[in-house]
């Protein structure tokens, strides 16, 4: 289906105007504009697409993804130089209809992603490929950190972010690297799930972007995915091998933060504490109260105990809190990830993790 910009967006205000019970009877595609007006990619307010108001143009690294125009850009689809935002993006846009279905949209063959990797992507899953990868990789870690020392604080490290959204890194699995990676492990590559449910459009309804949970019946005989699994290994160590996997990767993650407090405290001796709703996202606690410390200006005091352990871990535990759907995604690669770093973390703590199983 082939659809004009404008005439959606007039039928798109024209719907926000006066929804109604005649959208049950409404045309197909008046139905699919009514399912992304309702979506996170076409909210006019969200910070996605306001973030820049103020500077009046949106930075080119983020109008890739936070403009369709930007996007469209990117991959010349718009007659423009490939692989560049060259010109200025201006704010007000979001990821309107033509961002998935401007003429050349599936000659993209290729998603080059931030470790390197050149992964072949189908036309159907390049836009979401592009823009659910994260801002940076394992590679970026490991470049940042080099052949430091792994357990002595360097002032000129700190934290590396991925960025939200990373589903696409973590179903890519080692193929992307979106993860750290640690060196002599092997780590579970593209996860291709079954033939209909290879693609994000198997289950992610592509205008509302709800799960379409009703896939999973057929399988799994149940509507909720965070209840479902198919291994009989018991990964957290808690006992349950039943759980889904889900809870399993959210046991990990939560002793993954556990390890890095205590490595904190005993190798920093600042303490550090999460908050995943405020940039830089990792802050100095040293009174271990979990809340972070205040500056004599009153602001928050950044976490600065950075060693390149701490940072690895960190880096991975931001990486998994940035995929809410791991366990769909790629849940082998997610629990690979957890595992190891957990591990590392707890040599020098002198911690027993045997009780952990590694996929």
């Amino acid at each position: 289906m082939r659809f004009n910009p404008i005439a959606i967006f007039a039928l798109a205000f024209s719907l926000a105007a006066a929804p109604g019970p005649a959208f049950a009877q409404a045309e197909p595609e008046t139905q699919i504009v009514q399912s992304w007006l309702g979506s996170s990619h076409a909210d006019t307010t969200s910070p996605s697409f306001t973030h820049w108001n103020d500077e009046g143009e949106i930075p080119g690294t983020c109008a890739l993804c936070h403009s369709g125009q930007g996007f469209r850009d990117f991959y010349g689809l718009d007659g423009s130089t490939v692989g560049t935002i060259d010109h200025p993006v201006e704010t007000g846009g979001v990821i309107d209809c033509d961002t998935c279905h401007a003429e050349g949209i599936r000659e993209i063959s290729t998603v080059t992603f931030r470790s390197g990797a050149e992964i072949p992507i189908s036309g159907n899953t390049a836009t979401c490929s592009t823009c659910h990868q994260g801002r940076a990789s394992g590679v970026s870690v490991a470049n940042a950190v080099g052949e430091r020392d792994e357990d002595t604080i360097y002032p000129e490290l700190s934290f590396i972010n991925p960025h939200y959204a990373v589903a696409a890194a973590t179903q890519l699995g080692a193929e992307a690297q979106g993860a750290y990676q640690y060196p002599g492990k092997d780590y579970a590559g593209r996860f291709g799930h079954v033939p209909p449910a290879s693609e994000c459009i198997d289950c992610h309804e592509p205008h509302s972007l709800m799960v379409e949970t009703e896939t999973c019946i057929g399988c799994h005989e149940t509507a909720d995915p965070e209840t479902i699994r198919t291994s009989e290994t018991d990964f957290d160590g808690n006992g349950d091998p039943a759980e889904g996997i889900a809870v399993e990767i959210a046991a990990l993650h939560t002793r993954l933060m556990e390890a890095m407090v205590a490595y904190s405290r005993e190798i920093s001796g600042q303490g550090i504490v999460y908050n995943g709703n405020r940039f830089p996202y990792f802050f100095a606690d040293t009174d271990a109260d979990g809340e972070p410390d205040t500056a004599d200006d009153g602001d928050v005091v950044r976490f600065a105990g950075w060693t390149p352990r701490l940072l690895k871990a960190a880096y991975n535990y931001k990486f998994i809190a940035g995929d809410p759907g791991a366990y769909a995604h790629n849940p082998h690669y997610a629990l690979q990830v957890l595992h190891d770093s957990i591990e590392s973390l707890s040599g020098p703590l002198g911690w027993d993790v045997s009780g952990l199983t590694r996929p």
